[in-house]
């Protein structure tokens, strides 16, 4: 393996590559997760009576079969990993079965494009040789056996340890994954680093991850032209708007973006929820800019900072995109703020749902802070409170003499809502009746504290945020990542209820008070738009190739807007419009139209119908137009 390493290095380097140390240290871990693996089928297969080689010639018999049999299906993988990169420019990946689909072109194909008759003789001269290598090794370890049944199990324990450690492969909360490779900063060293073995088997479940070119083809002009393309081009796809902002902004102001965990609408106070678990933050939504009809394109914390960070809705199903190694390189609009430091703070570990390599891999000279970097001490899985995060926090942004932009992603309103000891005194937990709870929106008293402290940590942040410097400076920008599927009572339509509405509803606020002029907006929102406000409002230019728009364009005003909803639960895709939430399940067909505004039915009319056809063709076209830029919203390399 690391023979091949080497080999793959000096042939694909681009001019001007250095050797580097650090790159093959990560690709031996990568390595050592392979034997380690097959050292404990081993370990644990001989230790079956009828399959140690040590007792039974038969079972010698077997593993001189299977041992020279791995060493070769290990080498295939390996050369098709090598021709692979050499046609595709990226690592060996489970898409490669898709080609056989075409089995006969594919294979016509590679015939006439690599010497396979040459590499088919010597894989078979190379079976034989390990086969004969496999059976000398054997015999002689047999000479060496261990006896001693003390011994035996002592050694035993230790190599299923050694073992164990080289497949989970570091200290820590969590294994070495595949995003790992992408904290390198630099697509080649990642692909050097990655093992064709890990990236294959890590994609298998990704496979059929793909995208109909004909029906991406067919909305490509409702879509384009609803996204304000100017340059239409079918045939390439193209999606790339680019916004010239003149840079009359003497002063950058500094961003600070905000991930608020599991922050509900309709379970705040900002929405008239009687037991009032936020009156700080409804407070600040009036000294800011507040939309209040902001919605997640999903549901969960990964599917929220895919579709903030990149813009797409994260329509991959059933895992997340964030998992998905062939879509790991994006565009972001977050390096179109030039002369920028970026941060990026949260109170556990990056590992989690692999969130590392989007951020990493994409967000230029990013400086991420994790559990380990803090000086306050962890308090359950999730890593620091969020009240020490957001301190933490403010004291490194304070000491920065450049302009920033900063993502804080919360954790603290989540299972098992733990509230720190060192806040009781301050906090104080309010006990509420179960039927109360029930009636606003709340499981348990726990929950209804944890996000009631979630209230109290933005107030410490910010109290402390406007003590220094870059305080007047800085759009601070608050959203939740998701909301909570729940019971919203009378404060919403029945709809939002019964059709999870609530879990994708949350509140959008753009505070900064010496730059923003404070209102109220009730238009239909998204997590996607959030990025291309942030850059208006700072006076970036900035390259948009998904689907986000600006909420402060005034050009566009009296225009439909839509916010995009995928429910990978329940299979259904919709669009939702201050009137309406179209929805339509992928599996069934079943489609319905229904009134954001009342509780009563959408009558059936000329109009309606003909609103309900075009919903019906623009949700399939943003759905399917979503599955393709995830696959193709590549950064510049």
């Amino acid at each position: 393996m690391t023979l091949f390493r080497l080999i793959f290095f000096f042939h694909y380097r681009p001019a001007g590559y250095l050797f580097s140390a650090k790159v093959f240290l990560l690709g031996l871990r990568y390595d050592l997760r392979i034997i380690g693996i097959v050292g404990i089928i081993i370990l644990f297969g001989s230790s079956i009576a009828r399959l140690n080689p040590f007792k039974y010639s038969n079972a010698k018999k077997i593993w001189n079969f299977l041992l020279p049999l791995f060493f070769i299906i290990l080498l295939f993988f390996y050369v098709i990993d090598f021709y692979h990169y050499d046609y595709l420019h990226q690592r060996l990946n489970a898409s490669v079965l898709n080609y056989a689909a075409d089995a006969g072109i594919s294979f016509n194909m590679m015939w006439q494009t690599y010497p396979l008759l040459k590499i088919l003789i010597l894989f078979i001269l190379l079976l034989f040789a390990v086969r004969i290598f496999f059976g000398w090794l054997l015999l002689r370890q047999q000479q060496l056996y261990v006896t001693d049944k003390r011994k035996f199990f002592l050694l035993y324990i230790i190599s299923f340890l050694l073992l164990g450690a080289a497949v989970f492969g570091r200290i820590g909360q969590y294994p070495l994954r595949w995003s790992d490779a992408f904290t390198l900063n630099d697509d080649f060293k990642s692909n050097v680093a990655l093992n064709p073995f890990q990236s294959f088997f890590s994609t298998l479940s990704f496979r059929n991850s793909t995208y109909d070119i004909k029906k991406i083809k067919s909305g490509y002009l409702l879509m384009a032209n609803y996204l304000g393309v100017k340059n239409l081009d079918s045939v390439q796809l193209n999606f790339k708007r680019n916004y010239i902002i003149p840079d009359t902004i003497a002063s950058k102001p500094n961003v600070v973006l905000v991930i608020c965990e599991s922050f509900s609408a309709y379970k705040s106070s900002m929405y008239g929820n009687p037991l009032n678990t936020t009156p700080y933050f409804n407070e600040l939504s009036k000294k800011g800019l507040f939309f209040d009809r902001c919605f997640t394109p999903a549901y969960g914390t990964a599917r929220g900072v895919w579709a903030i960070i990149t813009g797409i809705p994260d329509v991959e199903s059933p895992r997340t995109a964030s998992r998905n190694p062939n879509a790991v390189d994006q565009h972001t609009i977050i390096n179109d703020f030039k002369g920028y430091n970026n941060f990026y703070f949260l109170g556990g570990s990056a590992t989690w749902a692999n969130i590392r390599g989007l951020l990493t891999n994409n967000i230029k000279s990013l400086h991420l802070y994790e559990q380990e970097d803090y000086e306050s001490p962890k308090v359950d899985v999730w890593g620091v409170s969020d009240k020490n995060l957001f301190l933490e926090s403010n004291a490194i942004l304070a000491k920065q003499q450049s302009p920033f932009f900063a993502i804080i992603q919360t954790a603290d309103n989540h299972r098992p809502y733990t509230i720190p000891k060192e806040d009781e005194a301050e906090f104080k937990k309010i006990i509420i009746p179960a039927d109360s709870l029930k009636k606003y929106g709340f499981e348990n008293n726990d929950e209804f504290n944890a996000f009631r402290y979630t209230d109290f940590c933005y107030q410490k942040f910010m109290e402390a945020a406007a003590r220094e410097k870059y305080f007047d400076n800085t759009i601070f920008v608050f959203v939740g990542d998701h909301g909570i599927r729940g019971n919203a009572g009378n404060m919403f339509p029945k709809i939002w209820t019964e059709n999870g509405l609530t879990a994708e509803h949350v509140p959008l606020l753009f505070y900064a008070p010496k730059i923003i002029q404070p209102g109220r907006v009730g238009e239909i929102c998204s997590q996607v738009d959030i990025l291309p406000t942030i850059a208006s409002l700072t006076g970036a230019s900035y390259t948009n190739n998904t689907f986000g728009r600006n909420l402060a364009d005034t050009s566009v005003a009296g225009k439909q807007k839509f916010a995009f909803i995928i429910d990978h639960d329940v299979k259904t895709i919709g669009l939702i419009d201050n009137e309406y939430y179209y929805l339509k399940n992928i599996k069934s067909g079943k489609e319905e139209l229904l009134s954001v505004i009342s509780s009563g039915s959408v009558p059936g009319n000329e109009v309606i119908n003909t609103k309900k056809k075009y919903l019906r063709t623009l949700t399939e076209a943003y759905y399917e137009t979503a599955k393709y830029l995830l696959l193709n919203n590549k950064k510049k390399h």
